[in-house]
């Protein structure tokens, strides 16, 4: 028994048409399941859309260049009835169904941050059909949208500020500096939209789908996705998956709700500076986003249950950056933590407990930054059987595998460190293993920035961390106060620190701290991937004046050979 059913266009996400660009077979072709019928393009993507069944084509009811929305009919197929009782339950596209729709893909990626948007790009590349699903408005995830990029663009625009403060003393008068809050606001959100709007570019021109909804697995080939729009909700078919649904940040239970209590997402939206702030925590996102409100006027104290800032970097270098950055601090509090905070008229009272704790204060604005949590609850996990830690961390192999084969998960989601790099590194991995490549992830090392002003960045082992380890170092230390380039930059308090395996003279870790820290790690970060020793960096010739030469003294300072330091700074 046969039967003629038609297949309509499935969701568009947030878009409303779309163009048919190709029509990929003719009346009369038989068709499989799986096999793309048509190409559509809208101004966000470009899709093929699949069949779900074996079939034979009766009628075509568009032509090229026609402008179909959501629920077009646009194929009618003769299929036979025994076909279609088998696979009903996966086939909702070629029933006259108006509420869901559905799409088949080799690779289905939940989640656009620089790891989603990186595994779904470098699998189309591999000629790997995908879809990309993604909860939010615009693409790029945490780091685009609420977290790397808008904090960037901020650091900068207040790191032009600071610099004003030194004008006058080279002899560049400026009269009056005048801040507005709504421009700086426009300015930022313009860098993320062009940088949002590349990405819907680059999905098109990869031929990846996008969907615009909330994901949750209804079996391990099957997701469902919630529409955020007036489209359709989709079911994407796949045959794998990869989990690229980052992280959030933790709010502390105690704390009342309140718009003056803001986590970093909240800090970013800029509404007025306030006179005083408290910083809940000192790490790497907490002291970027206090650096951006200190160089906007406001008053910082700051408040950290350990003994110190930023606790995976040398300590030598946290030195330096706190000498170079205490006039940002009214108080810094170690050793202490928040016990309690009320809700009043004229601020948020906060009461401390611990060794540096003062009994209480008042703020205008308080910031909790102690760590983020991974977004693995409520995309359906336990219906799969995907295996997560304690702490709700997704586990996986070297391949970024988790214990189903057909899913891999990538990014903040699988655990620390939680940086957009090592997710864009796992992506490719991920997605590389899928195309039928055997790649592990393997790196030796991650590297570390604060975009502060000045940055610290660091990478590999710090010396404590050698020494805990037992292995017996030589260290080299270069001071930016010896550095020409640093010196006319007003950036002579900085400093350039490598560790070396005593034995093998093997650089096993490192650090700066200084302008464009976070661009000079990168050598250093290579140095040790590829197993380079004293001799190798000492002896490579590095330009002049730069910063970046400050690594080769640092390495020269370890062995006894750097002229620009006085040789009682050196080991001989």
């Amino acid at each position: 028994m046969s039967n003629t059913y038609t297949i309509k266009v499935p969701s568009l996400g947030d878009i409303t048409e779309a163009h048919v660009v190709e029509i990929l077979v003719s009346v009369g072709d038989s068709i499989e399941d799986g096999q793309d019928l048509i190409t559509l393009e809208s101004e966000k993507s470009v899709m093929n859309v699949p069949s779900t069944c074996k079939g034979i084509i009766k009628n075509i009811k568009v032509k090229n260049g026609d402008i179909v929305q959501s629920g077009t009919d646009f194929i009618d197929i003769t299929i036979d009835q025994n076909i279609i009782s088998k696979n009903k339950h996966i086939n909702p596209l070629i029933h006259n169904n108006d509420d869901i729709s559905e799409i088949n893909c080799a690779l289905l990626v939940l989640g656009s941050g620089p790891g989603g948007y990186s595994a779904a790009f470098r699998a189309a590349d591999l000629g790997l059909t995908t879809v990309m699903v993604e909860k939010h408005s615009s693409l790029g995830g945490v780091c685009l949208n609420v977290g790397c990029i808008p904090t960037k663009t901020l650091l900068h625009s207040t790191s032009l500020l600071d610099s004003t403060k030194h004008l006058k003393d080279m002899g560049i008068n400026i009269d009056q500096i005048n801040i507005d809050i709504e421009k700086l606001n426009i300015y930022t959100n313009s860098i993320r939209s062009k940088l949002s709007d590349g990405l819907t570019n680059m999905s098109k021109m990869r031929k990846v789908s996008l969907i615009n909804g909330i994901g949750e697995f209804i079996d391990s080939n099957s997701l469902y996705v919630k529409s955020k729009n007036e489209s359709p909700d989709v079911i994407v078919r796949f045959k794998y998956a990869i989990i690229a649904t980052g992280s959030s940040p933790i709010s502390l239970p105690f704390l009342p709700k309140d718009d003056r209590i803001v986590n970093s997402t909240g800090s970013l939206k800029l509404s007025k500076i306030p006179k005083k702030m408290l910083l809940i925590g000192g790490g790497i996102i907490s002291l970027e986003i206090g650096t951006i409100y200190s160089s906007l006027g406001a008053s910082l104290d700051l408040v950290e249950i350990s003994d110190g800032l930023m606790l995976g970097a040398d300590r030598d270098l946290v030195n330096a950056w706190y000498r170079i950055n205490s006039n940002r601090f009214n108080s810094l509090m170690l050793n202490t933590k928040v016990i309690k905070a009320e809700s009043k008229k004229n601020g948020i009272e906060v009461y401390f407990e611990g060794k540096d704790a003062q009994n209480s204060a008042c703020y205008d604005l308080v910031l909790q930054a102690v760590g983020r949590k991974p977004n693995s609850l409520n995309i359906g996990l336990e219906k799969i059987g995907v295996t997560v830690n304690e702490n709700g961390f997704i586990i996986v192999d070297n391949q970024m595998r988790t214990n189903v084969n057909n899913i891999f998960a990538i990014g903040d989601v699988v655990g620390n460190p939680m940086l957009a790099h090592k997710a864009v590194h796992e992506a490719h991995v991920a997605a590389e293993n899928i195309s039928g490549k055997n790649i592990f992830f393997d790196t030796k090392i991650i590297p570390s920035v604060a975009y502060t002003n000045p940055e610290i960045a660091w990478v590999g082992l710090s010396e404590d961390e050698a020494k805990k380890k037992g292995i017996k170092i030589k260290k080299g230390i270069f001071p930016w106060s010896a550095s020409g380039r640093a010196i006319s930059m007003n950036a002579d308090q900085g400093l350039t620190k490598l560790i070396f395996d005593y034995k093998s003279e093997r650089i096993i870790g490192g650090g700066i701290v200084g302008p464009h820290a976070g661009d000079l790690i990168g050598e250093l970060a290579l140095a040790i991937e590829m197993g380079s020793d004293i001799v190798d960096i000492a002896k490579t010739i590095h330009p002049h004046p730069t910063l970046i030469e400050s690594i080769r003294m640092a390495a020269e300072s370890a062995i006894g050979s750097c002229t620009d330091l006085p040789p009682s700074s050196i080991d001989k």
